[in-house]
């Protein structure tokens, strides 16, 4: 095929991804320097359409960027009044006080709002700014300067066929151009993966944890609702299968947040974590809040869990991951959005004041610098051991000695523990099928918990049919000579969202992927036992509507 021939737009920063690292980091560029071009790309058919996060906001970030965020009317308005933990049983429940845990744990003046519309907020402030926000814009392809660094994004390409080549509607997209490039794509982006890979930036760094998190929104009978009420649980139903959790915290309006986190590192192949969550919605205490509601959105995303040992080198020669592509979220607090502003923050100060001495395409050391000093090292160093101690030693062993560790690094800024480490990735941690027995799940009821397929209607996720599938095999043998003989296929199993199947035909069992179902979780990407997944970004506007997630 011949070289592909694309006009091009130049910006000081060009920025990939509308969350709040992104639009942190637009907004600040701006503040500090009005003349500045800055753009910003969202694969999204909208800003927010593909945000899913719990979500309890940490103001920390925000009080930073926009110190006035009450008075310009931002959606950030229920305080958390109630606080709860909880232990699971098969059916009870056990609260666990809050003196015994660090006063990081607490949740007091944070608030539950919907990251998605916090995000378009964020846009229509960035926008007044004068930043250029392009919604449905897939950024599919990092454009190189001669000297090897990173210099602009290829965005907006349409219309290829199935087999890759281009459509009778092909649009061949732009180029643009930047004298530095931010990647603020979330958990696991393609671009992020490309730089992290060539740049060897997680070099000498532990691998990067996972877990993924499903959620949904109910609207529940307001006799039940209690405004402002966090509970997290541990326990139940996962038991020694796989650690992780849930949320459940009482929006505005009379909805519920409620959400499972299941740590990608398990070991059983049979196990489903979106099962795992159907099943704990039948909690007995869980069930009397949903019994009589009504569910009315879904949606699930991958969640860097790998913590302060885990971040990779954030800058490269012509730009800097934020927020979560650099994977800053506090696994114990659950709260990652803070830190993804805070980030945006950094990472815009020190590009505007390299543009100002002249400089581009070189790596912004300050904003190395001060990630690794300033507030997000301030909240990820103490907390650093919990999740190798989750992993080493279980729920409980960790809750003793990560709430020691964290007790300790509070009151002194020393970590008695140093820093533990994560020695294999979430796709080495799987173990043979035939070292584990299969788990029989309960059938979904239809009122509380739901098959798969029903449930991603309530994602509205919508895909071009025509166009070549964004989750590449590298080789399309693999998941049935490797996968299904050794593993049972756990891709039937870990997507959330029913993309993987193994249908038995004529000549045998066949692989298949319905990539119309995609959620853009990123989960086959990273637990794929033989790492045969590569999640890339399908055409603009493609993907989940969520409405407030």
């Amino acid at each position: 095929m011949a070289e592909i021939e694309r006009e091009s737009m130049e910006y000081d920063v060009v920025i990939v991804g509308a969350g709040p690292s992104g639009l942190s980091a637009a907004i600040r560029l701006k503040q500090m320097d009005p003349d500045l071009q800055v753009v910003v790309l969202e694969k999204g058919s909208e800003v927010g359409a593909h945000i899913l996060s719990g979500a309890v906001l940490d103001p920390a970030g925000l009080d930073v960027l926009i110190p006035d965020w009450r008075d310009r009317g931002a959606p950030v308005k229920t305080a958390v009044r109630e606080d709860n933990f909880w232990i699971l049983t098969a059916g009870s429940h056990s609260r666990i006080p809050s003196w015994p845990m660090p006063p990081l744990m607490s949740n007091h003046g944070k608030y539950i709002v919907s990251m998605g519309n916090v995000c378009r907020w964020l846009a229509e402030q960035a926008e007044a700014l004068g930043v250029e926000i392009f919604p449905g814009m897939s950024a599919s392809e990092l454009v190189w300067s001669e000297d090897g660094a990173v210099k602009g994004v290829v965005a907006g390409e349409f219309g290829k066929d199935a087999d890759g080549t281009p459509g009778p509607n092909y649009e061949p997209g732009m180029e643009l151009h930047g004298k530095y490039v931010l990647i603020a794509e979330g958990v696991r982006g393609s671009l992020a993966k490309q730089v992290i890979g060539k740049f060897a930036l997680s070099a000498g760094k532990c691998p990067q944890k996972y877990g993924i998190g499903m959620k949904e929104i109910w609207e529940i009978d307001p006799a039940l609702h209690r405004e402002g009420t966090v509970t997290h649980t541990m326990g139940w139903p996962l038991g020694d299968e796989a650690g992780g959790g849930s949320f459940i915290y009482h929006a505005e309006n009379n909805q519920l947040f409620i959400g499972f986190v299941v740590h990608l590192n398990y070991k059983n192949p049979h196990l489903n974590p979106y099962m795992e969550f159907q099943r704990f919605k039948h909690h007995p205490e869980i069930a009397k809040l949903l019994e009589g509601g009504k569910r009315v959105a879904y949606g699930a995303r991958a969640i860097s869990e790998g913590g302060w040992q885990s971040i990779p080198k954030v800058v490269f020669p012509g730009g800097a991951l934020l927020g979560c592509s650099a994977g800053l979220v506090n696994v114990p607090r659950i709260k990652g959005n803070h830190n993804a502003m805070l980030s945006g923050i950094a990472a815009a100060e020190a590009a505007a004041a390299a543009i100002k001495d002249g400089r581009s395409g070189d790596e912004l050391t300050g904003y190395e610098k001060a990630l690794r000093s300033g507030p997000i090292a301030r909240d990820l160093k103490p907390v650093r051991n919990v999740k190798p101690l989750w992993s080493h030693l279980g729920m409980w062993g960790s809750m003793i000695a990560g709430g020691f560790d964290m007790w300790v690094a509070n009151l002194t800024g020393w970590n008695p523990l140093g820093t533990l480490k994560h020695h294999r990735t979430d796709a080495a941690m799987t173990e043979p099928a035939s070292k584990h027995k299969p788990i029989d799940y309960p059938k979904p009821d239809g009122k509380i918990s739901f098959d798969r397929l029903t449930n991603v209607a309530f994602a509205a996720t919508n895909h071009e049919e025509s166009q070549p599938c964004h989750l590449r095999l590298t080789d399309p043998e693999a998941p049935i000579k490797i996968n299904l003989a050794q593993f049972d296929e756990p891709a039937q199993r870990y997507c959330p969202a029913g993309v993987y199947e193994v249908l038995e035909g004529e000549d045998g069992p066949r692989f298949q992927i319905n990539f119309q179902n995609c959620v853009h979780c990123k989960t086959c990407d990273i637990k794929d036992p033989s790492q045969n997944i590569t999640w890339t970004t399908p055409q603009g506007g493609d993907g989940p509507n969520y409405p407030n997630m």
